[in-house]
């Protein structure tokens, strides 16, 4: 079983690719709009903490991919944190063994999360993309129950992301994306 590096929030029932279709939408701490626009950052890593290459790369891909499509709003991107992968990994790993998006919830000290969970890892690289496109295809909406994930991937009060996965070693991973 390997640990894969990520920065980035959670999906729940809104991702039915995946088995586990049954945890709820990610959580969004207020969403109050405070001029994250400010954080004119490009999706610069602060620090590039990742031991594996490849996780790393999957990381920079997972916000990068967050922030084309921020772009299509001119949303400012959010700033990759790399200091956080290796805990958001944790959490994707918590997450797959408890087969419960979300159960780790706060543990890194996000203020949201969005989660791909049990998504083919034969290319994750893919997967991700389209567990990421079902969560831009909530919104827009302002129902979190209904369009949560959307909604932590447009929050302007939110400037930086980690995404951290974990590889079941089963053909399947979960990849947590979170939002501060």
């Amino acid at each position: 079983m390997r640990s894969f590096l990520l920065a980035l929030a959670a999906l729940s029932a809104a991702c039915s690719t995946g088995p586990d279709t049954s945890s709820d939408a990610g959580t969004d701490a207020g969403n109050a709009d405070s001029g994250a626009a400010d954080a004119k950052a490009e999706s610069a890593t602060t620090a590039d903490a990742a031991p594996d290459a490849a996780a790393s790369t999957l990381a920079q891909h997972c916000v990068d991919k967050i922030n084309e499509y921020r772009s299509t709003l001119g949303l400012a991107p959010y700033i990759r944190d790399a200091t956080k992968e290796k805990c958001v990994d944790g959490e994707a790993k918590t997450d797959a063994l408890a087969n419960q998006a979300h159960s780790a919830f706060g543990s890194c000290g996000e203020y949201a999360q969005n989660e791909c969970p049990g998504y083919s890892s034969a290319d994750m690289s893919a997967s991700l993309d389209g567990c990421l496109a079902q969560m831009w295809a909530e919104g827009p909406g302002t129902d979190f129950s209904k369009h949560g994930h959307y909604i932590n991937m447009t929050s302007t009060s939110y400037t930086h992301a980690a995404c951290g996965f974990y590889d079941t070693g089963a053909g399947s991973f979960w990849g947590a994306q979170d939002f501060w």
